[in-house]
């Protein structure tokens, strides 16, 4: 049941490509916006680190803007892949020595896709946030949730990270976070 359990301290929040250019063609992108940012606030109130990419920014553009006035403390880095298992990201993951990922971002059948695939490879355990990715369409959306939770990927949702990292109610962070998704 391990695989299914989140702790703060052996996570990591890893963003992938929510970019300018790329989210308003984003079935729900909004909505995933809106997620992103419940799950980086949780994160920077539980000391998680935060990765973000971005799939050539030079013409996607950058990470959207209300999320990336709160990743002041991220690590972010460029790709021209599609998998964010990146060589230089890698190296970075394996730093942090910490061995669950969460995952979220566009788009969910390719970058997400890739990135959780070659995770999982690695070792890793993988929860994507199925209401903080997306893609164009339903169908390949569907397609690629069905695809990783066959690989071996834990699909959850953002409500269900938050109150699996807090594990308990009453404290400073438990008041802060209810007023995000509330």
């Amino acid at each position: 049941m391990e695989k299914y359990c989140l702790h703060r301290e052996e996570a990591i929040l890893l963003i992938i490509d929510i970019q300018e250019k790329l989210m308003p063609a984003i079935n729900k992108g909004e909505k995933i916006i809106s997620n992103n940012g419940i799950l980086i606030e949780t994160a920077k109130n539980m000391d998680i680190p935060i990765l973000v990419t971005e799939q050539y920014p030079k013409g996607l553009g950058k990470t959207v803007e209300e999320l990336d006035e709160k990743l002041e403390s991220a690590v972010k880095f460029s790709k021209m892949v599609f998998s964010s298992c990146s060589n230089e990201v890698l190296d970075h993951i394996q730093s942090i020595k910490r061995k669950k990922v969460i995952i979220t971002g566009a788009e969910a059948h390719v970058c997400v896709f890739q990135t959780v695939r070659d995770l999982l490879k690695q070792g890793y355990y993988v929860f994507v946030a199925e209401d903080a990715v997306g893609s164009r369409t339903r169908e390949n959306y569907d397609n690629a949730i069905a695809l990783m939770r066959e690989m071996g990927a834990v699909i959850t949702n953002t409500e269900t990270i938050v109150f699996d990292l807090l594990k308990e109610s009453g404290t400073p962070e438990f008041k802060t976070l209810m007023k995000l998704i509330k």
